[in-house]
């Protein structure tokens, strides 16, 4: 009898063992691994867009969505949606800004007292036009901001603060200031220069900028050749900062010290007026074009209405080149590996697209599996893949965006940024309970996190994301404050670092969790009233605002 009670005690044990297994998929700390430690490798040299490197890493992700079973997302037939890119270096002449006015006349530098801005798409620029101060440059109903009101700017150069007005809802605000440039040349302005605050100089000092002056630009390619700019009018950019910031306002009814002492204050929105001083912008640049490519694979819904709607889980395959050579430090490490940013998130996407090809309960609306490139560059593979998509945009119900997940501690809250735009949010709370796992608020508001990563690309064209990274409790505030300060985008990010695997395994889970509830359950929506839903989404349906 008892050898009876264990045969059937195991019988039982072993079934209910394979039953669990594909409707509660396993994630292990071997799997992630193995994937952080091909893609992170030193042989991929950081996978920068258009490098070797990349396209390794691209079939690599490629060959392990076909082994999968998923199926290629291209419009070709291919894993591959391929992205022609420019890449605009500086020519001989890399740039001056000449001002003149009351003062006289003095000449900057680039990558001095100014940085000068390139023209993907007129490789000589040499433009002279007079100045208009315009507060911070932007345009807003809602906010009631309005800084072009009264101001004549067309055929001139417009002067605007970096950033926004201090008390502004961060997201909110971060957008906007992304919409400078339109804004300037929708009033007729053909250039714009930019000039540090109080508030944004500390963020960011000059110093920072300057490192990165000589890099090149990237742009995507349409396909009319043209290489795509958010505001061609606009011929000329550039930013100012000590003598030269001072220059520009020469003469004037209010010094750039008076401005600033204003902008520093909660709401404090500087008027414009126009100057009394002129620049002319000069810059040489040369451009190549190049490939790169989205990966794209797919799992197909199982439902007769809902397949033709997809989930969208995203992620960045590229990197950062590798550092230039030192001379003061020969045996330096100039590998940016990008281990947690990002072969952490795709090792994620990866994991999760196993999952859900493997489930015997297909999901009822299809995955579609994003490996992005050129992230770094400014988000540009997935703004391509936004406005260039393979599925109907319309039918897109949403995307997840996997970007540097911080796997070096065991992580017990999640943060969704942008979570609070739509029924998102509780969709992914709802997702993670039963892992003990909590939904927290934006922990760095200041930052404005929500409009710099490739989810952002999908809110531009109305379609609800979230980004989602491991949170700031159980220790999860310290390892990202020393993180962000001393290893993001350097070559210690890498393999050395103390990788917390199985907290990797439970984050592929949570988000698979996450995944199978966009696919099977209520599709998510903009929540009434909200910003981002009212400006790219203005006729879609809404979820009521909890009270």
């Amino acid at each position: 009898m008892r050898k009876l009670l264990l045969a059937a005690f195991a019988s039982l044990l072993f079934s209910s063992i394979l039953s669990a297994q594909p409707a509660d998929p396993i994630f292990t700390a071997e799997r992630i691994r193995a994937h952080v430690t091909f893609l992170a490798d030193d042989l991929l040299e950081g996978r920068d867009t258009g490098s070797r490197g990349h396209e390794i890493a691209a079939r690599y992700v490629a060959s392990q969505f076909e082994a999968f079973g998923l199926k290629p997302g291209s419009i070709d037939g291919t894993w591959y949606q391929h992205v022609t890119f420019q890449q605009t270096s500086r020519g001989p002449d890399k740039g001056s800004i000449t001002i003149s006015g009351p003062a006289g006349e003095t000449r900057f530098l680039h990558a001095g007292d100014v940085m000068v801005g390139m023209n993907a798409n007129e490789p000589k620029v040499d433009l002279s036009a007079p100045l208009v101060f315009v507060g911070y440059g932007l345009e807003d109903k809602r906010f009631l901001l309005d800084d072009f009101q009264g101001l004549d700017v067309k055929g001139k150069i417009v002067v605007t603060l970096r950033g926004f007005p201090k008390g502004l809802p961060s997201e909110e605000g971060a957008h906007l200031a992304a919409t400078k440039a339109r804004l300037a040349e929708r009033h007729g302005a053909v250039g714009k220069l930019t000039i540090g605050t109080l508030q944004s100089e500390k963020a960011r000092p000059w110093a920072k900028y300057v490192e990165l002056a000589n890099d090149p630009d990237f742009d995507w390619v349409g396909p009319d050749g043209r290489v795509n700019q958010e505001a061609p009018g606009i011929r000329a950019r550039g930013a100012l900062h000590g003598p030269a910031a001072e220059a520009v306002f020469a003469g004037g009814t209010r010094d750039l010290r008076a401005i600033r002492k204003e902008a520093d204050k909660p709401r404090g929105v500087p008027r414009g007026f126009a100057l009394k001083t002129r620049v002319k912008i000069q810059v040489e640049s040369r451009g190549q074009r190049l490939s790169s490519p989205n990966v794209i694979g797919v799992v197909p819904g199982s439902d007769p209405t809902l397949a033709a709607q997809y989930v969208i889980l995203s992620a960045h395959l590229d990197h950062l080149a590798m550092k230039a050579a030192s001379q003061s430090d020969p045996n330096a490490d100039l590998i940016n590996n990008g281990a947690l940013d990002n072969a952490a998130g795709v090792a994620t996407m990866l994991e999760v697209a196993r999952a859900a090809a493997a489930a015997p309960v297909k999901p009822k609306r299809s995955i579609l599996f994003l490996a992005s490139t050129a992230e770094e560059k400014g988000l540009l593979g997935a703004d391509y893949f936004a406005r260039h998509p393979t599925v109907p945009i319309t039918e897109i119900v949403g995307d997840v965006d996997l970007d540097m997940p911080l796997l070096l501690y065991p992580f017990t809250d999640v943060v969704a940024f942008g979570a609070d735009h739509s029924s998102f949010g509780k969709l992914v709370a709802q997702a993670v309970a039963p892992m003990n796992i909590k939904l927290s608020p934006d922990p760095m508001p200041e930052q404005g996190v929500f409009t710099r990563s490739d989810h952002y690309m999908f809110v531009k064209q109305g379609v609800p994301a979230v980004f989602l990274v491991t949170g700031f409790a159980n220790g999860g505030e310290k390892a990202w404050r020393e993180f962000l300060q001393g290893t993001y985008h350097s070559p210690k990010d890498d393999l050395a670092q103390k990788i917390d695997w199985d907290s990797a395994a439970r984050f592929a889970e949570a988000n698979y969790r996450i995944t199978r509830a966009m696919a099977d359950g209520e599709r998510p929506l903009w929540i009434e009233g909200d910003y981002f839903g009212d400006t790219f989404a203005p006729n879609s349906p809404r979820a009521a605002r909890e009270k």
